[in-house]
């Protein structure tokens, strides 16, 4: 049987597992956690969002950035302390700015195409993770929102969503406990919601039962390959060990560019900062109060799902500012306080707030595919759209690495010496 490291416990190498066991691969999954999903994977925003597919490379980005550089609380927040990693990004950032829209129509294409996988791995593993397909509500503000909006909308079209404009008495319909004055919005119902930490914990036990090897509290300390082995040496109890594969995937994230050095590739991923917060909806009136319709708020690059009858989950914001793990007050603050504006009612006594590192390349692309060493594939740079889009790049690095690694398993054995 063809054997195969996955380097990486969160969504996007848990879905990679499956898909390659699915496949008949052995597979080894090393996660320096003690649990799958406990870093990105484990408090997102929780939309499964096609509509939240439009990349970011367009000088309106920019702008935003400059204007709101000296703002603690500003919904993107830039670091101007330099740095070779950070510069290099940006100049492929602006590099990639020709390609936004058909950048933009090919994330909403995989958008699409992962809702088939995801829903059916769960169907058919018995996933339980508060899923809600209630669609997903973009509210604007102002004018100019709405109708670059109308720009975005006519791009997900052109990838095969649909989504239409609703006016401020159809928003309220849509989710009536929404308070404050809005321009309008854009309802996309075909999306949905649900909780990345539930669902990748239960794809993990899934895959264990088709045979998947888990090897927690593992921290990969250097991977290899040599054209057909690819070697992992990771360091456990402060000892090192190192093992053999036929083949390896990176799906660590925000660790996957070292990884890629190691392996003569360029993987230029950043970790961009997200924040979210936890509301524990204890009360009867905070329930009734709180939405159950999810929402994403132009203006503040915020969102908001809905987990179950007791939780709320608002999350957002980007912040270049290096390998930082810090939970910020002063970031965490506008999350609070949106919740505190948009829906008055409910009580914001119990909140959790969380801080995760999101893998994103300058294009906003996920890199998927082969890397220089025919044993080597990557799965990785999904940004803010990882929980989005993971399903389907696991289903597409799995069929490559299939089409890669199989064929050696079926050559002839090599001539064995007889005895005389």
């Amino acid at each position: 049987m063809t054997t195969i490291a996955v380097i990486g416990g969160g969504i996007t190498g848990v879905t990679t597992a499956y898909a390659l066991a699915r496949r008949g691969f052995q597979v080894t999954v090393f996660e320096r956690h003690r649990y799958a999903a406990m870093e990105t994977s484990y408090a997102n925003g929780g939309q499964l969002s096609a509509c939240h597919a439009e990349v970011w490379n367009h000088w309106g980005t920019i702008a935003k950035a400059l204007k709101w550089m000296l703002r603690d609380d500003a919904p993107l927040l830039l670091n101007p302390k330099p740095s070779w990693h950070k510069l290099s990004w940006f100049g492929q950032f602006v590099a990639a700015m020709p390609r936004y829209e058909s950048n933009t129509v090919a994330i909403a294409q995989l958008a699409i195409a992962a809702r088939r996988h995801l829903f059916s791995w769960a169907e058919e593993e018995g996933i339980a993770f508060d899923h809600r397909r209630e669609g997903i509500l973009h509210i604007y503000r102002d004018r100019a929102g709405f109708e670059h909006a109308a720009g975005v909308s006519r791009l997900l079209a052109r990838g095969g969503l649909e989504r239409r404009a609703v006016t401020p008495e159809e928003m309220r319909a849509i989710e009536p406990t929404l308070a404050g004055d809005y321009y309008g919005g854009y309802f996309t119902e075909s999306d949905s919601t649900g909780d990345i930490h539930l669902f990748t914990t239960g794809l993990a036990q899934a895959a264990a039962r088709l045979g998947v090897e888990f090897r927690y509290q593992q921290d990969v300390r250097a991977v290899a390959a040599d054209g057909a082995t690819a070697i992992v040496t990771v360091q456990q109890d402060g000892e090192g060990h190192t093992s053999s594969y036929d083949g390896v995937v990176i799906c660590a994230g925000t660790a996957s560019r070292a990884l890629a050095a190691m392996l003569g590739d360029r993987v230029n991923v950043y970790p961009v900062k997200g924040y979210s917060i936890t509301v524990q909806l204890d009360d009867a009136a905070s329930r009734a109060a709180a939405p159950t319709v999810s929402l994403l708020d132009d203006a503040t690059k915020l969102v908001s799902s809905r987990f179950g009858e007791d939780r709320l989950r608002v999350a957002g914001t980007a912040e270049f500012n290096g390998f930082n793990r810090d939970i910020r007050a002063d970031r965490i603050r506008p999350l609070v306080e949106w919740v505190q504006q948009c829906f008055p009612g409910v009580s914001t006594r119990d909140v959790t707030p969380w801080a995760g590192l999101r893998p994103m390349m300058p294009d906003l692309m996920p890199r998927v595919g082969r890397g220089k060493s025919p044993c080597v594939f990557y799965n990785t740079g999904h940004g803010h759209l990882g929980w989005t889009l993971s399903a389907a790049t696991a289903d597409m690095v799995a069929e490559v690495a299939q089409q890669a690694l199989r064929p050696a398993t079926t050559r002839a054995p090599a001539p064995q010496p007889q005895a005389a």
